[in-house]
């Protein structure tokens, strides 16, 4: 677009992380910029609800990034919301003996090898599992990343002789709660990126970044108010029914109320079960990517609310090991009222969970953090609350490549952007503004203005290039 040509009007539908990160890439580039969420909040999966008991904000479930999230570190710094995000460089796994192993890089090893000190103190592994994993780990980094692989990550490790308890203590504790998914279900492609670019690539990349207000406040408040100012039109609690079009492109989204707004581009956010609603049946057969998404499943995620009388412990997070609970967040104390500490239990994958009493439910997860903290049975359980979102996450399961669509489309001025869309990356939140930075390019492309929005990887250490065959260095950022 020429200084002199009039705004081109873009409509970003749907008000999630992959809709936010488009907006924000294209906010300060041109573009009159309508963002449509039928929700009265942006956020998307990364939302929370109002508890009248404590007066507070409370998410769903913990969201977490890590520190080889570039995209999703980029976003927070670009829209200012970095400042609310803390960052943990120790991360603390309790085995079942309730001994706590604490997960630290060492200052003065290189990647990959740096972390080899943290697990080589894993007492709840014999010294022959912790071997053999360091040697499983290599091989994984190795295997490549196809995504069409027809044996699972579970099926892959007993291959290689991992022990049924070194599955269950290490493997199924980083990997489920990283995937969302069974390693029966999951991909050994998926399970290699978690490996190679959050654990042995680069010295900082395990690192989890923990944002420290609710994140209906950290994404729908804050970046409300930093998109307003940006001139971004956001419609809430605007439903989009559906974007018309044809062979030329689409040019009218029309809204629930019956309302037509002609446009100059679509960025279609919405989750993959969603995005065939948008389009009538000429304009759906013009977009043959979207004809494997109906076959893509859900992996559902259980954020366990407890408020108890007491502090249970000070720690800000802990990993158990062997459990039903598999994270523990410390969420602090209440703000006003009566003194409460709140603490959030995630169980990821948690189909388990399903048809279960709700009270043994708890019953069982203040058991795990009773055999690690005492004072949980003697604390007083003032309330709870289990949350469970049936389609968190999709699964990673093994052809799923197959399944997901560029975010680029057959029509020119059309975009995708989701997590579900084709980045690399797994269902997490790098991946929602990964697909966002990438639908905003494509949008950038469709009127002739060819700019990278995309931040590299981290750039993998010497050690991690020649033991992991990760490739030439383009693409990459920081230091290993």
């Amino acid at each position: 677009m020429t200084p002199d040509a009039a705004p081109r009007r873009i409509a970003i539908v749907g008000g999630g992380l992959a809709g936010l990160a488009a907006a924000a890439a294209l906010a300060e580039r041109g573009f009159e910029l309508e963002l449509y969420e039928s929700r009265r909040r942006l956020g998307g999966r990364a939302a929370s609800f109002y508890d009248a008991a404590s007066g507070e904000w409370i998410d769903h479930c913990q969201h977490v990034g890590m520190g080889c999230c570039t995209n999703l570190i980029d976003f927070c710094r670009r829209t200012g919301l970095s400042k609310l995000l803390r960052r943990d460089r120790v991360l603390h796994f309790f085995g079942p003996d309730g001994r706590c192993f604490r997960l630290a890089a060492s200052r003065w090893l290189p990647a990959p090898l740096h972390l080899a000190p943290a697990l080589l103190r894993m007492g709840y592994l014999s010294l022959g599992e912790r071997a053999a994993i360091a040697r499983t780990m290599l091989r994984l980094g190795r295997i490549g990343s196809d995504g069409n692989q027809e044996a699972t990550i579970g099926h892959w490790l007993r291959d290689q002789g991992q022990s049924p308890r070194a599955i269950e203590r290490f493997w199924s504790v980083v990997l489920v709660s990283a995937l969302g998914e069974d390693l029966d279900r999951a991909s050994p492609a998926a399970a290699r990126k978690v490996f190679v670019d959050g654990f042995l690539a680069a010295r900082t990349a395990y690192e989890i970044d923990v944002p420290r207000v609710a994140l209906g406040e950290l994404y729908g408040e804050r970046l409300e108010g930093w998109l307003n100012s940006r001139g971004v039109s956001l419609q809430l609690g605007t439903p989009v029914k559906q974007i018309e079009g044809d062979a030329a492109g689409v040019s009218k989204i029309v809204l629930a109320d019956g309302t037509r707004r002609e446009i100059d581009g679509v960025i279609a956010a919405v989750t993959w079960k969603r995005v065939h609603e948008l389009f009538d049946a000429p304009l759906l057969a013009r977009l043959p990517e979207l004809s494997g998404v109906d076959q893509i499943e859900a992996a559902p995620i259980t954020g366990v609310h407890l408020w108890f009388d007491r502090e249970i412990t000070p720690l800000p997070h802990a990993v158990l090991v062997g459990r039903l609970s598999q994270w523990l967040f410390n969420r602090g104390g209440a703000s006003a009222g009566p003194v409460e500490h709140y603490y959030q239990v995630v169980i990821s994958a948690s189909r388990s969970l399903a048809g279960r009493d709700r009270a043994a439910v708890i019953d069982e997860i203040i058991g795990d953090l009773a055999a690690i903290w005492p004072v949980a049975r003697e604390a007083t359980l003032l309330r709870w609350r289990i949350v469970t979102e049936q389609a968190a996450v999709f699964s990673v399961r093994p052809g799923i490549e197959r399944l997901r669509p560029p975010q680029q489309t057959s029509i020119a001025n059309l975009a995708l952007a989701g997590d579900w869309t084709r980045t690399g990356w797994p269902s997490t939140m790098e991946g929602a503004v990964r697909s966002g930075y990438f639908a905003a390019e494509a949008i950038l492309n469709a009127f002739g203005r060819h700019e990278r929005i995309l931040v590299p990887d981290m750039r993998p250490s010497w050690l991690a290039r020649l033991l992991l065959g990760c490739g030439g260095q383009e693409g990459w950022k920081g230091t290993a």
